[in-house]
């Protein structure tokens, strides 16, 4: 390529926007006044001028007109003695997990958001800075970072604009009506949602381009300022995401003299870098193979963004993410690019694919986890389509691709949503589909979800599912409507179908609704050709079928169908192993069982913060499940009404009740039983609409299912779980209850367990507390914590840099990879042996909960980025913990326990904190070797810190424990904002306001001190109760209370007499009075 591609004219300043007036190929920039809309004329960009400003290579940028200076875009300011120039934004530009509202732009070929060192020691360059934060860690884009000096033009060059470097910032792009705006924002727009896979709904507000154009190397001889570089930075921006393009025009040089290269050519020696740093030592990424190595030449003939040479994308806002192919890189495992990121368990996602480079004539060949190879679509040399086929497993699996017979290289983790918390697809108008037969069913769907085109035409089909054999069978029932237009909703009228007679599949009582196209979608290539075709689908939540079964049922079975359905059904149950004993208890009350954050998550059917339609669980206010399935794939529910009280299926058909199959499933989930969502509905919600949603709740089937197949388990025997919490700068609560301050800083041991069948690891990272306006604090925070149980996934959870916090508070880290939960479906995730979850009405990740098979519970909460970490264990685990966090034994005497199982005296006085600290807390310093005694340190490692970097023996913090120790008599006014903002007894806030003056610090250590109270007495309160009475047949109770006091009189329906024992009072005791008759009936 030439050193310009695009041949620019040399008129005269334009006073106006005249209609000969081209933004894209003069080099005079438009004027203010014609920007904006300011001219008055509204401009409307055609399909064939996109397309041709598209096919240009660089964007527009300008060495004249535009401003006072006539220099348009050119930063005359840039020069060698004055390397870079401050530029401010006037909206966020999230980057790396930061946003900014400026930047500096640098001749050294990158754009700058914080200072780098003073210099760089030694070459190649390794990002983030490791002597952070002695030394600076700047954050930075860099597309060419190197040192840089401005170059020469020939006389022959094509492109006369001046050497240098040229900046444009391009704003409200979506309200611009302006030739320019217009243009920009279209340009942008089309290239990144074409270019880069995901950015099909990117609409930018904002752009900045940038252009290094003939750029030479420092250290070179003066001829040397002949051998240039030109290349451009394209930053577009909604304010949440943030796209960057690399152009690539000409690299004719590679290293300055000071990295190795040579003074005539820039050549040998270490290239430049190439990639992104977050800076203040988080993360950085490297755009391998080219970066600081010699094929950094190759740049501008490879990335192919949008079918060009030298256009290379990246998405930059959160992670960096690699928008175009790379073809000279090669590894067993190199990243999978892929969007959507997730999809439902029942197949048909469309998954574009970005990371070899592909040919048209290629054979993509898609693996998702241990399913069957699915054959790809080749779009363009940057994308690739796989349909996602059906998948009986939930949570992140292998997707892995090979071209033709290769092997498979390339790899990423799919999260596969189970069918009832997938992301919805297909809508009821209402309930009715629930019903044994309604008139109509209404159902919508986001129409552009399967296609574009507004007259394509769909089929609606119903699936099912059934458990003959130890193999599952999800089948194809028949076609509810064909050639019907892709208008986004369709009425479902039942009557249609009653003459329908599938006779092999009426054993089938629930189902899906599949909507897909009746003709596939061409897939066009870059020729334009549409060789091959690919076939989307939608699918509904789990439905009950008796609207399209009803008639067929009726005429096998006879108008008691449901009935006979429901027989069918318990006789089959019977057979099957009994799985309630191995559940766990449920908790009498709603705050017993909020407060159990180890073995119970919310219902997403009945969740007061979510879903509270409960159309399930009527009259309930909320409902709990258990997170992880038992060790037969068990689950347990508890629903609770409006005193708060747990609902007894004994009293009411819609109350608790446990279910034979988790729905996350069970390992290996293809067998009967243990298919996530589908296992469930079969053996445990289908039944309850045959025996008693669709028969009144008296008869005997109804009966059966409540008081037999699926009973509410007694809340009696529950036992509370054991809590423990750190906070503040910090301050422990031991599962015993004891209280003490701990400044240690490093990692340590929290909990420990080497119970045999119960094994945790808990552990926490310490770091110094900021600087106040005094100087420095001689105190700690919690910082991190990270969790395993016995063979688990490792989980950890950490606080974010403050100015990273915009849009997650935490981070999640599951065996070393970030994982998000900012859409409904991955609220919920399980992985090998834990659940990790963030509350429903939590967005922005400031709190999540962690729980294991073993029923323990980790819970991390955010505020203002100070962390409190809480740890709920149950009874199993008495007498079984060591750490910080004391051993759980009902004696605070033994809460110091040393890691050799020694025990240290007790300390109680806020005098002895220094022995504390040497004699008990350090003891549980981890490292990154094993000890026998502690274990090591679980902590993912970045960019090589290990735990000797946050650990310091030395660190002595301040041991002094009441304000008029701390703060000195001439800061007397701290002293008494210490007292306005806490309480004389609340040590734990007056000791943080005095060590850091920081209100928010105070006020966050007296709520999180208050709520890991407040959790240990709920827990400590022991709920009396009198356990189940039975409603009588025909009958019913005035209260469904089992608490002591509690009095119930019992009345039988219409036509009925009571027989037996009218009333019944539970007792002090626990116990229901001694009866009189020993028996209550209506007969």
């Amino acid at each position: 390529r030439s050193s310009a591609d695009e041949t620019l004219t040399n008129e005269d300043k334009p006073s106006t926007l005249s209609q000969d007036y081209d933004p894209t190929t003069s080099r005079y920039a438009p004027q203010e006044n014609g920007q904006r809309g300011e001219s008055g004329e509204i401009y409307v960009i055609t399909e064939a001028r996109l397309k041709e400003i598209r096919s240009q290579f660089m964007y527009p940028y300008y060495d004249k007109g535009g401003n006072v200076d006539d220099e348009g875009d050119y930063q005359s300011a840039i020069q060698t003695s004055s390397p870079q120039i401050h530029k401010n934004f006037n909206f966020q530009l999230p980057f790396f997990g930061f946003r900014y509202n400026y930047t500096r732009v640098s001749v050294n070929g990158y754009l700058e958001f914080s200072d780098p060192p003073e210099n760089y020691e030694s070459y190649p360059l390794v990002f983030p800075v490791k002597d952070w934060p002695k030394k600076n860690d700047p954050s930075f884009i860099g597309i060419f970072y190197s040192k840089c000096r401005i170059g020469n033009l020939r006389v022959d060059d094509i492109d006369q604009r001046k050497a240098g470097v040229y900046f444009r910032l391009e704003t409200d792009l979506r309200e611009r009506t302006d030739m320019m705006g217009v243009e920009i924002r279209e340009r942008l727009k089309w290239d990144i949602r074409e270019g880069v896979i995901g950015a099909e709904n990117f609409d930018p507000k904002h752009a900045i381009i940038v252009t290094w154009k003939n750029i030479s190397f420092a250290g070179g001889i003066s001829s040397a300022l002949y051998k240039t570089n030109t290349f451009q930075l394209v930053l577009g921006t909604d304010e949440v995401y943030t796209y960057a393009m690399f152009n690539y025009l000409n690299l004719d040089w590679t290293s300055h003299t000071e990295a190795g290269g040579d003074t005539i050519n820039g050549e040998g020696g270490i290239p430049a870098f190439v990639g992104f740093n977050a800076g203040n030592g988080t993360r950085s990424y490297e755009y391998l193979p080219y970066s600081q190595n010699s094929v950094i030449r190759d740049l501008s003939g490879t990335g192919f963004g949008n079918e060009m040479k030298g256009r290379h994308y990246f998405r930059i806002d959160e992670n960096i993410l690699l928008g175009s192919c790379n073809k000279d890189i090669d590894g067993a495992n190199l990243d999978l690019v892929y969007a959507p990121e997730s999809g439902n368990m029942l197949g048909g996602t469309i998954v574009n694919i970005t990371g070899p480079c592909f040919k048209e004539t290629d054979q993509v060949i898609c693996k998702f986890d241990t399913a069957d190879e699915v054959h790809g679509v080749v779009v363009d040399s940057n994308r690739a389509i796989c349909v996602q086929p059906p998948l009986f497993v939930e949570g992140y699996v292998k997707l892995e691709i090979a071209i033709g017979s290769g092997t498979y290289k390339w790899k990423g983790k799919y999260f596969v949503e189970t069918p009832a918390t997938a992301t919805q697809k297909i809508f009821f108008d209402d309930m009715s589909y629930n019903e044994k037969s309604p008139f109509e069913i209404g159902i919508s769907w986001v129409k552009q979800n399967l296609t574009k085109d507004e007259n394509a035409a769909i089929r609606i089909s119903l699936w099912g599912y059934r458990e003959t054999t130890i193999g599952p069978e999800f089948l194809y029932i028949t076609n509810l409507a064909s050639n019907v237009q892709n208008t986004g909703f369709y009425k479902i009228i039942p009557s249609q179908y009653k003459n329908r007679d599938d006779q092999l599949l009426t054993d089938i009582q629930f189902g899906f609704i599949q909507i897909n196209l009746t003709e596939s979608i061409p897939v066009v290539n870059k020729q334009g050709r549409a060789n091959v075709k690919i076939t989307p689908s939608v699918w509904s939540r789990p439905i009950p079928l008796g609207w399209y079964f009803g008639p067929q049922w009726e005429r096998k079975y006879g108008e008691n169908w449901p009935q006979y359905l429901c027989d069918n059904w318990i006789n089959d149950d019977r057979y099957l192993k009994n799985f309630t004993s191995e559940l766990p208890q449920c908790p009498c009350t709603l705050e017993h069982a909020l407060a159990n954050k180890g073995t119970f998550m919310p219902d997403f059917d009945c969740d007061k913060d979510s879903n509270p339609k409960c159309y399930f669980h009527r009259q309930a206010v909320h409902c709990v499940r258990s997170g992880s399935p038992s060790i037969q794939g068990t689950e347990q529910q508890c629903c609770y009404d409006k005193n708060h009280y747990l609902m007894l299926s004994y009293d009411q058909k819609w109350g608790s009740f446990p279910r034979r199959s988790h729905n996350f499933g069970y390992i290996p989930w293809n067998e009967s039983t243990k298919v996530p969502t589908l296992s469930q509905w079969y053996n445990d919600m289908a039944p309850r609409f045959v025996c008693c949603l669709w028969q009144e709740e008296t008869t005997e089937g109804c009966e059966t299912f409540r008081y037999e197949r699926r009973p509410t388990q007694d809340c009696v025997s529950y036992e509370a779980p054991g809590i423990a919490g750190v906070y503040g700068d910090p301050h422990f609560i031991t599962f015993d209850g004891l209280q003490y301050t701990f400044n240690g800083k490093g990692e340590f041991v929290l909990v420990r367990s080497e119970n045999i069948t119960d094994r945790l690891e808990v552990q926490g990272r310490f770091e110094q507390m900021p600087m106040n306006a005094y100087g420095e604090v001689r105190a700690t925070q919690l910082t991190s914590v990270v969790a395993r149980g016995n063979s688990a996934t490792v989980i950890e959870v950490r606080t974010r840099p403050q100015e990273a916090r915009w849009r997650y508070r935490l981070d999640v880290l599951a065996d070393g990879r970030r994982i998000y939960f900012d859409t409904p479906s991955l609220k919920f995730q399980h992985f090998l042996g834990v659940t990790v979850y963030t509350p429903t009405y939590i967005f922005n990740q400031s709190e999540v909960i962690i729980m294991f098979d073993s029923g323990a519970g980790v819970e991390v909460v955010e505020n203002s980025g100070y962390l409190t970490a809480r740890v709920y264990l149950p009874r199993p685990f008495i007498n079984h913990t060591r750490g910080l966090f004391g051993n759980w034994s009902f004696d605070i005497l033994d809460d110091f326990t040393l890691p050799d199982g020694t025990k240290t005296g007790i300390i109680t006085s806020l005098d002895d904190a220094e022995r504390v600290h040497n004699d008990f807390g350090m003891k549980w310093m981890l490292d990154d070797v094993e000890d026998p005694q502690k274990g090591s340190s679980l902590f993912y490692r970045e960019y090589g810190k290990p735990a000797s970097y946050y650990n310091n023996k030395t660190f002595k913090p301040e041991f002094n424990m009441t304000v008029e120790e701390i703060i000195p008599e001439n800061r007397s006014e701290y002293r008494e904002k210490a007292y306005e903002l806490c309480t004389s007894f609340n040590n734990d806030c007056l000791y943080d306001y005095a060590m850091t003056y920081n209100r928010d610090v105070a006020l966050f250590t007296a709520n999180y001190k208050a709520s890991i109270i407040e959790l240990k007495e709920i827990n400590s309160e022991k709920i009396v109760s009198c356990g189940v009475l039975k409603t009588p047949r025909f009958g019913r109770k005035d209260t469904f209370l089992f608490v002591p006091g509690t009095k119930v009189t019992f009345e039988c329906s219409q036509d009925f007499i009571l027989i037996g024992d009218q009333r019944r009072e539970c007792l002090a005791s626990g116990e229901w009075n001694v009866p009189e008759y020993g028996y209550t009936e209506c007969s």
